[in-house]
């Protein structure tokens, strides 16, 4: 007969987390245990999902380099560029 017995750990958290922690699990009507281990379950399944392809800026093909107006040093306007290639993505789609 194969029995699956949960193994004992130690886990140090902040203070602050611990306690956060048990005013939820307790409003819940669960365990902490309980708590921290669907906590874990979504982390792990977050990291199993395939990860978003890095942006990547587009090409002019007139002169092979970057579309003009594109600014490397911002990140978040290589985020906007993204979206915006998405919606277009999107609107053919329909």
């Amino acid at each position: 007969m194969s029995r699956h017995m949960n193994e004992r750990t130690t886990v140090r958290l902040p203070p602050s987390l611990l306690s956060q922690a048990k005013r939820k699990a307790a409003a819940e009507g669960r365990t902490l245990t309980g708590l921290i281990e669907q906590g874990l379950r979504l982390v792990l399944a977050q990291s199993a999902k395939p990860k978003k392809k890095p942006v990547l800026p587009r090409i002019s093909k007139a002169k092979g380099g970057p579309m003009p107006g594109i600014d490397f040093t911002s990140f978040s306007a290589l985020e906007e560029l993204d979206d915006l290639e998405y919606v277009e993505r999107m609107k053919h789609l329909k």
